[in-house]
């Protein structure tokens, strides 16, 4: 019984460093990262993969976070075929199309479809995605489909709870010299996701997933 009692010990203790350990460094991938607005605040003890595909705008990234692995391409089929090596998964697939400025870009001649690869990526993750996901987009001219979070102005898809925070006051978008630069480089910044919000969804996320390793431990 002495014997028993002592392995038991020790393997909770394990069990609780290595729920430590996962929770202290996640792998995560970022999509469609930009110059970084959502990962602002999620600190550099992750292992963060971030997939832009602007070569100026990843090297924007790469300046500020320079311990990200940064990857110049289509973050729409990186996830198709690298879904199942990360622990936490961030999407901000591009917005314009879905965004309520339609209405008054429909009425000045510019008529466009939504993109489907929001949609594509949401139905993707809900049924074959086995970790935490959020996909962010802004507020659509349409009813959304499959019951979005609401914060602000942004719409949260994800498989954990996301608490309601107050929309912080300086809100901005998606994430994502001589003049064109400078007006390239503000359009990054007004297509940003609000870093606090960013922060605030991965909190969500870890939470989640320590009350489930805790559950698990507790049923050895």
């Amino acid at each position: 019984m002495f014997f028993i009692r002592c392995w038991l010990q020790l393997f909770f203790r394990a069990l609780a460093k290595l729920i430590l350990q996962k929770l202290k460094q996640m792998k995560i991938l970022n999509l469609y990262a930009g110059i970084g607005g959502n990962r602002k605040l999620w600190g550099n003890d992750h292992k963060i993969t971030a997939i832009e595909i602007d070569q100026q705008t990843a090297d924007i990234y790469k300046k500020e976070f320079l311990n990200d692995t940064v990857i110049v391409g289509d973050a729409h089929q990186y996830l198709l075929d690298h879904y199942k090596e990360f622990d936490f998964i961030w999407s901000s697939p591009p917005c314009p199309t879905h965004s309520v400025t339609n209405h008054f870009l429909n009425a000045q001649g510019i008529i466009r479809y939504p993109d489907m690869m929001l949609w594509q990526e949401i139905i993707f993750l809900k049924h074959f995605c086995k970790v935490k996901y959020c996909v962010e987009n802004v507020k659509s001219y349409y009813d959304p489909m499959f019951n979005p979070k609401e914060i602000g102005r942004h719409y949260l898809w994800s498989n954990f709870t996301i608490s309601t925070i107050e929309q912080p006051k300086k809100d901005i978008g998606r994430m994502n010299g001589n003049r064109q630069a400078a007006s390239k480089k503000n359009k990054q910044e007004r297509n940003m996701v609000n870093y606090r919000l960013g922060q605030h969804v991965l909190d969500c996320a870890m939470n989640v997933i320590r009350s489930e390793d805790i559950k698990q431990g507790e049923l050895f």
